[in-house]
Order: structure tokens, then sequence, then C-alpha cells
């Protein structure tokens, strides 16, 4: 028998366990689409693998999906305005953001890091879908610092 676990609470409690906070992006049909992000992780040295969880709800994965390829922004510490508006509904999210072409889509020109990855495969969890992508390049910025995502707020690395 499972224990009954209040879902306000587990996101609680959870987020005592800081995460970095990226945006994944790609190059959708009608031009380019991305989602910001903090449950985010490398899997596998060998093949390169990557891991991140959209929600199952979310309107942006499928995009993503479609395109079967995709890159992952880590954001720098100064991305905090970033990062809501890659979490918004409703709005162009790449409006005010400067970026350029990647080979597997948007990069966000000073992202502290990016990894470009093609879609591996995709497994369901619960509320979110587990997605992993083999990476095909990658690349980072050394002097800038990620985002950092901490009970319930942003925060930076001392």
């Amino acid at each position: 028998m499972s224990a009954v676990i209040e879902p306000g609470e587990f996101r609680r409690i959870l987020g005592h366990w800081p995460s970095g906070v990226v945006v994944v992006t790609a190059m959708g049909s009608d031009g380019p689409v991305g989602m910001s992000c903090s449950s985010f992780t490398s899997v596998s040295l060998d093949p390169p693998l990557i891991g991140f969880f959209p929600a199952v709800t979310s309107a942006t994965w499928p995009a993503i999906r479609e395109a079967g390829r995709f890159t992952v922004n880590v954001l720098a510490h100064h991305h905090e305005e970033l990062s809501r508006a890659f979490s918004q509904k409703g709005i162009d999210r790449f409006a005010a953001v400067p970026w350029h072409e990647g080979e597997a889509g948007p990069v966000i020109d000073d992202a502290a890091a990016w990894i470009a990855c093609e879609l591996y495969d995709e497994l369901p969890a619960g509320d979110h879908t587990l997605v992993l992508g083999t990476v095909l390049a990658l690349s980072a910025a050394e002097q800038s610092g990620p985002l950092v995502f901490h009970r319930g707020g942003y925060a930076r690395l001392a």
C-alpha cells in the first residue's frame, strides 16, 4: 500500500532541492518554439544522453517533438525574466530574446551553455513525460553562472 502524498506538500518538500533552469527550443512549423524547464538532467555519457520532463498538458512539447531536434539552453544568472516569459502562455516568447539558429533549434545568445539534441525516446512518467535526447553538439560560456530555482524562487550561486 502506498502513502497518499498531497501534491502541494510534495512540491514544497522537493523544492528544497535546487535545480538549474533551462529553456528547451526547436524550430516548429510556424517558427521558433520554446519552454522553460527546471527538471533537466544528464543521463548517460556513452551514448551522450540528456533528459527533461515536460508536463503532459504542455502545449509546446508536441511542437518540439514534431521537430525531432531541440536545443537545451542553460539559463545564466541574469535570465529570471526570460525564464518567466518562457513559462507563460499566449505570448511571443522570443519577442525580446536575442537568439540565433543552431543545428537543432534556437540558441539563446547569452545562455550559460547550450546542448543540441536529437529526440532519442520519450516515456510516460505520471503527469509528465520523460524526454531523452541524444547530444549532437554542446558549448558553454565559462564566465556565466547559472540561474537556480530553489524553494519556489530564483537564486544565484555565490
